[in-house]
């Protein structure tokens, strides 16, 4: 090599002397990865049904996958927590999700240990392990793993990706993001898009993008540096978003209905060995209608939905497969080690009737059919959050009963595909042995040969909780290792243990049979009224779609796995089960500044993610813009949060002061001053003042009066029904513009305020202008 090298810390090997000629240097050796050692590269998809891929049955096109499978293996018993942020942290630590503190997704954190969002520093990630052994680290797309109240420009950033030991980020933070105009961050910081929709852009071709730069980047430096690269898009997770020619070339393809594509993907599934011969197809799900007792307008609505969730799926395997071709093309892919899985079963968070902006679903606010008919050719389009109907989603997740929430097949049982050409010799074949996610890591570490650390960065570790498959590979009739896990998600129990399955859904085995909706609390008396009455029991070892509760003729095994729950549970930190659900979105947690009723926000700067900022709704509040209007007038956003699905503008156009709340996409209640502003310095306010009480049940938030002040004097005023009950989301709030997809359509984003804006100031305190004289003229001017 021409130099001598040393390990860190021992003694130095040269010879140090009086002068340089004669004295011999040495250098400290850099880690360096074992010679020859594999790429990894794991690909997490986004509420992807077990019955979603090609290579799973579906008719769904994805040549990509269905290549990587048919070079590797399927597994066909492997699954997840039912839910996002929870699967993703036991995907990147190895440890359950409940000792990872992601009990839920990180928006509905609390304040119990398995609850909080803060996944220990005890519990290092995959890719703190392999930085250790000299791999370049890489992720690109959602995250979703840091408490949502530290997703801000003040950090702390020890959380964040860069934080957990990648070394290079691209993507979104949060749990979704519109495809068209997503909420991006490149490592520490907010940015732009690179083109706007109109240009072509779309999320899920830059972050291919992004991904294939990231090794390029490296691979030209040091081409025999290993990487490690967490490939996250935000498909097929809601808002289903992508070009208009991809979903058409489903055209008629699920008009038959989803009773028929659950056939249909069945018997394919028997063909390819996905599922045992003997298997039985799952009961029609209670929450289900019959296909053909929808109108037909129902049918042509409900279809085209699926139409554009199959493009959107096809469109993500082609960017997968721009990645996978560029390894190929640089000699890399036989050497990498690659892992497809989804986060949990397909979603039904699209109601029973979908909808064309998911925040109606988190704000109890389904919109009339006719109003999603009406937009039908629109649907992947930049001007919705759309998502399909839970027929489609029962359907998705065939031959499983139930969805993504709930700890019945449906919701936990998900594709998982391995390939690595030079390393696994068997291809093409299925994988029977019982894996769960959080043998992701166990695994990786065996085929890499490399030992979990002992520490990071000065933090002793914690025992990995997943057991490796790494014997499966070559084996396929090898006997499962992994033998007990435990489920519990939003209050939906089950556990498993050699080849039995014991259920307790929550609020029932369907809403229909429950009587009762998503996110009931679940009381102690109800608690124990469940343990004695409410679990069910499956042979999963011969049932393989839990189609018959076993639990009266095999009362002590069940007895038996109940116990086992509660030991599972004492020993992983599930305690307390709580069935709440949007409830949760509401409970108290402390940000990263101390509580205080005043925010103040400064024009160019990054933008404040919902949960982290001033939470406005359902109170009294006020709005303040200290600004210079020049003498040819100035026009912009002084305040907005929120995006087309939902928000608030307070802005300037046309001279006059206006305010605008968008509720869920449908309607927007607007107050406009009755004069322009004049040129000069001025204080520019908009309250909020309640009238009445919120009725969340019905979508509906507090409907109060909305009120306009020019320095004081009150300039505007009108009501407002209601408002948005409990979120908007997306919800980022940002000063001086209005980025991405403007709250409304009286303007282009991002209208960036052209006068001087020096600060705006949130008041949260209650204490509202009087100005009687003002409300009268004001009062007067409306008649």
């Amino acid at each position: 090599m021409g130099f001598t090298e040393y390990e860190p810390g021992a003694s130095f090997p040269g010879v140090i002397g009086r002068t340089a000629d004669e004295s011999e240097p040495a250098w400290p050796r850099p880690v360096r990865a074992v010679e020859g050692s594999p790429n990894v590269v794991i690909v997490v998809l986004d509420d992807t049904g077990f019955g979603h891929l090609g290579c799973y049955g579906s008719p769904i096109a994805t040549p990509n996958l269905d290549r990587l499978a048919s070079r590797g293996l399927r597994y066909n018993n492997m699954h997840t927590t039912a839910l996002c942020s929870p699967s993703r942290a036991c995907i990147v630590t190895g440890r359950n999700h409940h000792s990872n503190a992601m009990a839920s997704i990180t928006e509905m954190a609390t304040g119990y240990p398995g609850y909080n969002g803060a996944i220990p520093f005890e519990n290092g990630f995959l890719s703190e392990m392999l930085l250790q052994h000299g791999y370049s680290t890489y992720m690109v797309g959602k995250y979703h793993l840091l408490p949502s109240r530290e997703e801000t420009p003040a950090g702390p950033y020890d959380r964040w990706p860069l934080g957990r030991g990648f070394q290079r980020y691209y993507g979104f933070l949060g749990g979704d993001t519109s495809q068209w105009d997503p909420d991006l961050v490149y490592d520490n910081h907010q940015v732009e898009p690179p083109r706007t929709p109109a240009e072509g852009y779309h999320l899920t071709e830059d972050l291919a993008d992004k991904a294939i730069e990231f090794i390029a980047d490296a691979k030209q430096i040091d081409p025999g540096k290993p990487f490690y690269l967490h490939f996250c898009p935000g498909a097929t997770h809601a808002p289903h978003h992508v070009p208009k020619e991809w979903a058409d070339r489903y055209r008629g393809a699920f008009d038959d209905g989803w009773e028929v594509y659950r056939e249909r993907v069945f018997a394919r599934q028997k063909e390819l060995g996905i599922v045992p011969q003997a298997a039985e197809l799952s009961r029609h799900d209670p929450d289900v209608p019959e296909w053909s007792t929808l109108s037909s307008d129902q049918r042509r609505l409900y279809a085209r939905m699926m139409e554009v969730f199959a493009g959107f799926l096809s469109h993500t395997d082609h960017h997968i497969g721009r990645v996978l071709d560029f390894l190929e093309s640089i000699g890399e892919l036989d050497n990498t080690l690659v892992m497809v899985v989804s986060d949990n079963g397909a979603s039904a968070e699209g109601g029973p009737t979908g909808t064309t902006n998911e925040a109606q679903f988190f704000n109890n606010a389904p919109e009339p059919f006719e109003d999603s008919l009406a937009v039908i050719e629109e649907i992947g389009g930049p001007n919705h959050f759309n998502h399909y109907p839970w027929g489609w989603t029962w359907a998705g997740n065939t031959p499983f009963r139930r969805w993504k929430r709930e700890t019945y097949r449906g919701g936990t049982s998900d594709p998982f595909i391995v390939s690595w050409p030079r390393g696994i010799r068997a291809s093409g074949e299925v994988r029977h042995q019982y894996t769960h996610i959080i043998d992701i890591v166990p695994t990786v570490l065996e085929l890499l040969g490399l030992e979990p650390p002992q520490s990071i960065r000065g933090v002793t570790q914690s025992p990995l909780q997943g057991v490796s498959f790494g014997y499966s590979l070559g084996d396929g009739q090898a006997e499962s290792r992994h033998r007990t896990q435990y489920f519990e998600m939003l209050g939906h129990r089950s556990i498993y243990h050699d080849g039995w399955r014991a259920v307790c859904p929550w609020p029932g085995p369907s809403f229909a049979e429950a009587g009762k909706g998503f996110g009931e609390p679940i009381s102690a008396r109800t608690l124990s009224d469940l343990d004695a009455h409410g679990w069910e029991l499956y042979h999963v070892a011969e049932d393989f779609a839990e189609c018959h509760d076993v639990a009266d003729a095999n009362r002590d095994t069940l007895i038996a796995l109940i116990a086992t729950w509660y030991a599972e549970a004492g020993k992983y930190d599930v305690f307390p089960v709580d069935g709440s659900g949007l409830a949760r979105l509401g409970h108290p947690q402390p940000l990263v500044a101390l509580p205080r009723n005043t925010y103040t926000l400064y024009p160019n700067t990054q933008s404040v993610p919902f949960f982290a900022g001033p939470r406005l709704l359902n109170r009294a509040h006020s709005i303040s813009a200290a600004v210079r209007i020049p003498d040819e007038g100035a026009e912009g956003v002084l305040l907005a949060q929120g995006t087309a699905a939902g928000g608030f503008s307070f802005y300037v156009q046309d001279g006059r002061l206006r305010y605008v709340h968008n509720w869920v996409g449908r309607e927007r209640f607007e107050v406009t001053s009755t004069e322009a502003v004049p040129p000069g310095d001025h204080e520019l306010r908009f309250e909020f003042e309640p009238q009445g009480e919120p009725d969340p049940a019905h979508g509906h938030g507090m409907p109060g009066r909305f009120q306009l002040y020019v320095d004081n004097a009150l300039v505007g005023a009108s009501e407002a029904p209601w408002t948005t009950p409990f979120m908007f989301n997306p919800g980022a709030m940002t000063c001086g513009a209005d980025p991405g997809s403007a709250v409304t359509t009286a303007y282009a984003a991002p209208f960036r305020f052209t006068g001087t804006l020096q600060k705006v100031t949130v008041d949260l305190s209650g204490e509202l202008i009087q100005d009687k004289e003002s409300e009268l003229r004001a009062a007067m001017a409306r008649q």
